[in-house]
C-alpha cells in the first residue's frame, strides 16, 4: 500500500485543528515522527502519513470509550 503524505495544512482541514495546533500540541505529543510523519531528507517541512493518522485516531476514540455494566453482567461501550 502506498502511502499518502500530507502537509500540516491539509491535515489542519481534514481532521478540522488549526496548523498551529497541530505543530505545537500534536507534533511529537500525539504524532510521532517516523510513525505519523516524516522530515523529507531531513529538512524543517513536515509531511504527514495520512493513513497512520486516520488509523489512530479510530483507534484512539474506541479505547478512550467508557465501559458500561449491564444488567446481564456483559458491558457495552459508552
Amino acid at each position: 500500500m502506498e502511502a499518502t503524505y500530507i502537509t500540516t495544512e491539509q491535515l489542519a482541514e481534514r481532521i478540522h485543528y488549526d496548523p498551529r495546533t497541530i505543530r505545537t500540541r500534536l507534533k511529537d505529543a500525539v504524532l510521532i515522527e517516523g510513525v505519523h510523519y516524516i522530515r523529507p531528507f531531513g529538512g524543517r517541512k513536515l509531511l504527514f502519513i495520512w493513513e497512520t493518522i486516520a488509523r489512530d485516531i479510530g483507534n484512539s476514540s474506541a479505547s478512550r470509550a467508557p465501559l458500561i455494566p449491564m444488567a446481564n453482567g456483559s458491558m457495552a461501550h459508552g
